[in-house]
């Protein structure tokens, strides 16, 4: 069997197992491809809407927002699992574009799927590396925020370097966001809340919208998702942060 990734759409019909293929530098990755079924409503979904709702990050060139959203400012949201917290929020603000990037296959169709049975027009669904989308095909000063909810803890300390949320990434994506960007995570795992507290605090750019300086409640834009749910039931703790780029 070929160790190349192989995509269960026809080239232009569905997301691409490997969009940026060998064309960039291999680096410590932050994410895990997760392999799990496509349902039927979501294999659909895809078919519908990928070809014009859908962004392959392949690095290849620089990305047209206000094309790409109808001039609306834009928000770039870092893995948002099966998408319905993306599709509230997108609902409850639609002046606003999501352009919401992960790599797994199941949730992107999940997203489409939602945002097809709520008539959203202000999503589009990145497939691929945040990191080569940051940095290869988004404008400088583009963007009107950053999302990053409940990315991948890497709890092991050996497995710390690839953690998302490192001075490397922040340096990169505060070269894309426009003075007063909002650049919003969160997380349940208390060990990396702290690890992204005294990362982001460390950015002199970046200004912790905390009147403690340390974390914020969770704010009403953000959606209560079933993952939290079923955390916060088994007593974690769930850490918002929030800061205000500020050049």
């Amino acid at each position: 069997m070929s160790g190349t990734p192989r995509s269960m759409f026809e080239p232009g019909a569905g997301p691409a197992a490997d969009p940026a293929g060998n064309r960039h530098e291999r680096r410590i990755r932050s994410f895990q491809p997760r392999r799990s079924r496509v349902t039927t409503a979501q294999r659909e979904a895809l078919l519908r809407h990928w070809p014009h709702w859908g962004v392959e990050v392949d690095g290849d060139s620089v990305l047209d927002l206000p094309t790409l959203f109808s001039g609306r400012p834009v928000v770039l949201e870092i893995g948002f699992g099966m998408g319905e917290a993306t599709a509230e929020m997108a609902a409850a603000d639609p002046d606003t574009g999501i352009l919401a990037v992960d790599v797994h296959t199941p949730g992107q169709g999940n997203l489409l799927r939602l945002a097809e049975q709520r008539g959203l027009t202000n999503i589009r669904v990145a497939n691929g590396d945040a990191i080569i989308l940051l940095r290869e095909m988004l404008p400088a000063s583009s963007l009107a925020g950053l999302r990053v909810f409940f990315p991948d803890p890497w709890p092991k300390k050996r497995h710390h370097k690839r953690r998302i949320i490192q001075r490397e990434f922040v340096d990169l994506a505060l070269t894309r966001l426009a003075p007063g960007a909002l650049l919003h995570c969160a997380t349940d795992w208390e060990p990396y809340a702290d690890w992204m507290l005294e990362v982001l605090t460390a950015t002199p750019a970046l200004h912790n919208l905390s009147p403690t300086g340390t974390f914020t409640p969770r704010p009403a834009t953000r959606p209560l998702t079933r993952f939290e749910s079923q955390g916060l039931h088994k007593g974690h703790r769930v850490r918002d942060l929030l800061f205000r780029y500020e050049p």
